[in-house]
């Protein structure tokens, strides 16, 4: 299986580095571990839905 850094991956979801972070921290992507200081993440793994944004109630 091939790895993404955090770096690579705020860049292919168009998303902060900070935030891609923030996910591996909270176990919201499958298949992310920590080696030493760096997040290695899984090439396939999935955007998780951002909760920060709430939807209408009539959706």
């Amino acid at each position: 299986m091939n790895y993404l850094s955090a770096k690579e991956v705020a860049e292919k979801w168009n998303i902060s580095r900070r935030r891609v972070q923030v996910l591996c921290e909270e176990g919201r992507i499958e298949g992310a571990f920590k080696l030493s200081d760096v997040w290695v993440i899984p090439k396939d793994a999935e955007k998780p839905v951002d909760r920060r944004i709430r939807k209408k109630a009539d959706e």
